[in-house]
């Protein structure tokens, strides 16, 4: 009887392996995208129009960012932890301009998104925390600091890099002394 519940148990093994081999590779599919996605990182990355940001707890996730206001007039605003509560509103397109989510199709008032930073992809999490209220910019989030491998709806393909335009309207329930 232990031999037949072993023989059982490698076959149900060998055919989930053999599947996952054999089956709907999502690498292998969006390969094209993939690769497009990439390339066009690389070129903004190299322009000179936009900053790298590393995160600090992981030197090897990055985006790029642009101001679109002066930072000198909001260096002695508020900013954000990884624990704060945000009021943000922006848009989202795709690297091609596929516009794809935006705060200002939401019902809240003001076209403003809530939430905790660290309650968001990596990418809007380093953007956030180097930012100061009142700041207007442009984050190009490549796809390992956004959604991965995930698809989220049928313009939002696995491997897409995201290009926010975002505002930082304030840092909710914040008390200044």
């Amino acid at each position: 009887m232990k031999k037949f519940f072993y023989t059982v148990i490698m076959a149900i093994v060998s055919i989930t392996m053999l599947d996952s081999c054999l089956g709907n590779n999502v690498y292998d599919e969006y390969k094209d995208w993939r690769e497009a996605n990439d390339e066009w990182y690389e070129i903004q990355a190299e322009s000179g129009k936009y900053t790298i940001l590393d995160a600090p707890w992981d030197p090897s996730a990055e985006v790029l960012i642009r101001w679109h206001n002066d930072t000198m007039k909001t260096r002695y605003n508020l900013k954000p932890l990884l624990t704060s509560t945000v009021d943000v509103k922006y848009k989202l397109k795709l690297y091609n301009g596929t516009a794809v989510d935006s705060s200002y199709h939401s019902s809240s008032t003001d076209s403003i998104y809530r939430s905790q930073v660290s309650d968001n992809v990596e990418g809007w999490m380093i953007a956030l925390t180097r930012m100061h209220v009142g700041d207007s910019c442009t984050v190009i989030v490549p796809y390992p600091q956004g959604y991965g491998s995930s698809k989220m709806s049928d313009d939002l393909k696995p491997y897409s890099t995201l290009v926010f335009d975002m505002k930082l309207v304030n840092i909710y329930k914040y008390e200044a002394n």
